[in-house]
């Protein structure tokens, strides 16, 4: 799933905090307004999305994710908000978008973005229209009336729409600048993905499915054993070579609630116990960190799960081992973490006990301040009206902190008053807000109007005694109003999300559908970069595969892609870039899994090289030879004389020791792995034999092996160079691609996989454009072409 905020300002792009998990979510927050609270309007009502206003008001409002226009409306000018000037803005986008956060895991959702500014107010920002999508540069037909109108809505025909695509500026309403912004759901739509979830549940269990994604959770019942070493650990304080910090034994007396994360190579826990009354208590003031913990995974997992060092990955990320066939012993499955049991203390507990529960954010578990606030089970009456009290309760908020002063309070402008003192003033009570996931009817949908505001008509109310100003007060809100041109259902209610709370979660997911993978295919690009690609091309190998002779991509590569990236890690957009920009180049944008070559090119590469084949070679391939950096300025005599000892040499480091090596194992994978002893340390890693024929030949067919031999050789190999800039010693590839995301940093990634020189230019160009797509960057370069949003089917 890719997921971006309705604005993506600068703060957010060029944040060099190591520490921000998302630094453009954390810039986007501070948009929001106290004025336009969710869930809760200052009148006490449903107020079912939020306000923001960025601090530039030429500060683009831009679409969250590639998605289907369902209606619209663009106004040339701004309209009467009641007061008697034109100080509010009708114009809206609203859109349907549908994406997967996992095989077989379809996520259907709206997205909609009020009150964008007049086409007349353009030209104060020095904004021209021709950078939005050619339906919203003309004003929606209305009547031609002064003061103006506000024109109908205008139903979406089917438009398609990218992510990222300029949606127009920010508006006012009853002169105050914000965009009121929503997501919400269908009902058939929200049980039909939530109801696989854990979301209402306060009784969780581990999943048995492989849905994860975001953070791994633990539910430690009460006492269990807490160790100051895992079992087994020498007198160094060492288990298997690997050190371990000596911490405290104990037990917990109620049950934990642990999270873990990674970032940027450190691992990450924080623990709540559970302080009763539903109540949690942070045992963890900071997170405890463990630097260069994901990092260093691949070598632990290989000292601590000799049995089969693949599976022990799993279990270090994750807890479980969610891939399949599993392979790793029962016995042989304990994962020592450190954990917070108490106050100031901390010890080991084996997470993968069966004891311990484990969750993901993909399964929204409520110690995470999900609440399902679903009809008739939260705080607003049959009027829409919000209880402080009852707020009070779902919030697990101490009743004694009410005033007797407030709880005196019997007029409704006096609850009001409190309520909106409540919510702005007490501590935590908008971050628990943003958790809720509320059924309620949409404010755009007319059928509401007389339940939701028929109260204003009451004794001491705004409109008593004034029924003309409440009948303008309702036709100035029918024009604002839109629901009857979605082609929804009117009448009915739909599941509410806190917007920034529900796009920071899904970012977490690194989960990319079919249709946005084939879109990090350039549409055209140079001919050493994949050339012309047509869409339906680049979609068919991701999806269907691509054969060629000598070796093919096989089908439904996108899915075991996705899988490996969610065991080795690639949830970052920037990680994910960094690798496509390799497999790219390697494959030939997806055209092959196989190192090209006939039988002499690699016995001669890879394995013996004679005098004599060294000079044919000299007097026939001579510009390639140049061009590959073979030739080193060396003239003919001198090449002959020291090309075969390099070739000798090179087949002794890649373990090619008998007849026929060479051909054998070839380069194969999405990054080709080469050579006898490359393939038998892959095989001792995945406990398969994979040096036997015809198993070689698995790593360029069989998906699995395909992918998972890429995520290996990028976690495994090690660096040796300068501990400086882009060029990261030691670790692994993941190091040098959380660096950054420039032509250094790309040919730093480079070099390890294909010694930086061969083909940088290409990897280059592949990086900028899958960049663009999968991250914030709001334009894309120069270089690479996008395929156009027709296109998108």
């Amino acid at each position: 799933m890719i997921i971006s905020p309705p604005f993506l300002p600068e703060a957010g792009i060029s944040s060099n905090d190591p520490d921000a998990i998302d630094p453009m979510m954390d810039a986007v927050d501070k948009f929001e307004l106290a004025h336009g609270i969710y869930p809760i309007a200052f009148d006490r009502r449903w107020h079912p999305g939020m306000h923001l206003a960025p601090r530039l008001q030429n500060e683009k409002v831009r679409a969250i994710a590639d998605g289907e226009v369902v209606a619209y409306r663009v106004c040339q000018h701004a309209f009467d908000g009641g007061g008697g000037v034109p100080d509010s803005n009708a114009g809206f986008v609203l859109l349907k978008h549908t994406t997967d956060t996992g095989e077989g895991r379809k996520l259907t959702f709206y997205s909609l973005y009020m009150h964008l500014l007049e086409l007349d107010g353009y030209n104060d920002h020095g904004f021209h229209t021709d950078v939005l999508p050619s339906f919203l540069r003309t004003a929606s037909p209305g009547p031609n009336m002064h003061p103006p109108a506000v024109a109908s809505a205008q139903a979406g025909g089917g438009r398609k729409i990218y992510r990222k695509d300029i949606l127009g500026l920010t508006g006012r309403c009853h002169g105050q600048l914000h965009l009121h912004f929503e997501i919400f759901m269908t009902k058939p739509d929200f049980d039909a993905y939530f109801g696989a979830t854990q979301l209402g549940h306060e009784q969780v269990v581990t999943p048995t499915t492989t849905d994860y994604w975001g953070s791994s959770y633990y539910v430690i019942p009460p006492q269990q054993q807490f160790l100051p070493l895992p079992p087994g650990t020498d007198a160094n304080k060492k288990l298997h070579g690997i050190p371990f910090e000596q911490l405290d034994a104990g037990q917990n007396s109620d049950t934990l609630y642990v999270e873990v994360w990674f970032h940027k190579g450190e691992k990450f826990t924080k623990v709540w116990r559970d302080a009763g009354g539903s109540r949690l208590e942070l045992l963890t003031e900071q997170p405890l960190r463990e630097p260069n913990y994901e990092y260093d995974l691949y070598k632990r997992a290989t000292a601590l799960y000799a049995a089969c060092p693949s599976d022990g990955y799993e279990l270090l990320r994750f807890g479980r081992i969610l891939g399949t066939p599993t392979t790793l012993p029962e016995a042989a499955r304990a994962t020592w973490a450190q954990v917070a049991f108490a106050t100031g203390r901390k010890g080991y507990i084996d997470v993968n006990n069966r004891a311990v529960l484990k969750l993901s954010d993909a399964d929204f578990p409520f110690f995470k301040g999900w609440k399902k606030i679903s009809e008739g089970s939260g705080p607003f009456d049959a009027d829409g009206l919000c209880d402080i009290d009852t707020l009070k309760k779902i919030l697990k908020d101490a009743k004694e902190h009410e005033t007797p002063h407030e709880a005196a309070l019997a007029e409704e402008y006096q609850k009001e008053d409190a309520l909106v003192r409540y919510v702005k003033a007490t501590d935590g009570v908008r971050e628990q807000l943003r958790g809720f996931v509320c059924e309620a009817p949409s404010e755009w949908d007319s059928t509401h109007n007389e339940d939701r505001y028929r109260k204003l008509k009451d004794a001491g109310e705004f409109y008593d005694g004034n029924a003309a100003g409440y009948t303008k007060f309702l036709n100035l809100l029918k024009s604002f109003q839109f629901w009857d041109h979605t082609g929804l259902p009117a009448g009915g209610k739909l599941w509410f999300f806190h917007p920034t709370a529900f796009i920071r979660h899904f970012r977490k997911c690194g989960w990319r559908s079919l249709r946005e993978l084939a879109q990090t295919l350039p549409r055209r690009s140079s001919s050493g970069a994949g050339g012309d690609i047509l869409w339906n091309v680049a979609k068919n190998r991701w999806k269907q595969g691509y054969g060629i002779p000598g070796g093919a991509m096989p089908p439904d590569i996108y899915i075991v892609m996705n899988r490996m990236w969610m065991k080795y890690g690639f949830s970052a957009a920037q990680r994910q870039a960094h690798f496509l920009a390799q497999i790219f180049k390697e494959t030939g944008a997806l055209r092959a899994t196989v190192e090209d070559g006939d039988t002499r090119y690699l016995r001669t590469m890879y394995e013996v090289l004679t005098p004599h084949e060294a000079g044919d070679d000299f007097d026939h391939q001579h510009a390639w030879l140049q061009g590959m950096g073979f030739l080193k300025g060396r003239d003919r005599p001198t090449y002959i004389a020291q090309r075969p000892a390099e070739i000798a040499h090179k087949a002794q480091v890649l373990g090619n020791t008998q007849p026929g090596d060479g051909p054998r194992f070839r380069g194969r994978g999405l990054i080709h792995l080469t050579g006898r002893g490359t393939y038998k340390a892959y095989s001792n890693y995945r406990h398969f034999d994979f040096t036997v024929d015809p198993s070689p030949q698995l790593l360029s067919t069989n998906p699995v092996s395909i992918t998972d031999s890429a995520g290996y050789f990028w976690v495994s190999k090690v660096m040796q160079s300068s501990n400086t800039g882009a060029l990261r010693n030691g670790m692994n590839i993941n190091r040098r691609a959380d660096v950054g995301a420039a032509d250094l940093n790309v040919a730093a990634v480079s070099t390890p996989v294909n010694g930086g020189s061969t083909g940088l230019a290409e990897r280059k160009e592949f990086f900028r454009y899958a960049h663009f797509i999968l991250d914030d960057v709001p334009n894309i370069p120069d270089g690479p072409v996008r395929q156009t949003v027709d296109d998108l089917t």
